[in-house]
């Protein structure tokens, strides 16, 4: 089992919108898609309280090639994510980190 880290900064204001938009759509989305979180995160103390970081679980490069990128083109997410960003942007800025677990690790 690899993870994948993402952690979206918001646009100021904007982290409920994308809370609701994963919380009411996307997790929706990537059930039809296969795609499984294995938890979601807000930043208490950090660099900025406007940023959501979440982990998925993917079997391998491949699976997660093929599973992200049919929910990137799914026209349901599209549509989706264009109505919900409708009143301006939500995510500032998306960094995506892929990582695999030590051999000492509670998490395999």
């Amino acid at each position: 089992m690899i993870y994948e880290m993402r952690v979206y900064r918001c646009v100021p204001g904007r982290l409920p919108a994308l809370l609701k938009r994963f919380d009411t759509i996307t997790l929706k989305i990537w059930e039809k898609h296969g795609i499984r979180q294995a938890g979601f995160f807000t930043t208490m103390l950090g660099l900025s309280n406007q940023e959501l970081t979440y982990f998925l679980a993917w079997e391998s490069l491949a699976e997660r090639e093929k599973k992200w990128t049919a929910f990137m083109t799914d026209p349901a997410w599209i549509e989706a994510r264009a109505k919900t960003e409708a009143d301006g942007q939500i995510v500032e800025n998306i960094v995506s980190q892929i990582l695999a677990p030590t051999a000492f690790s509670v998490v395999k």
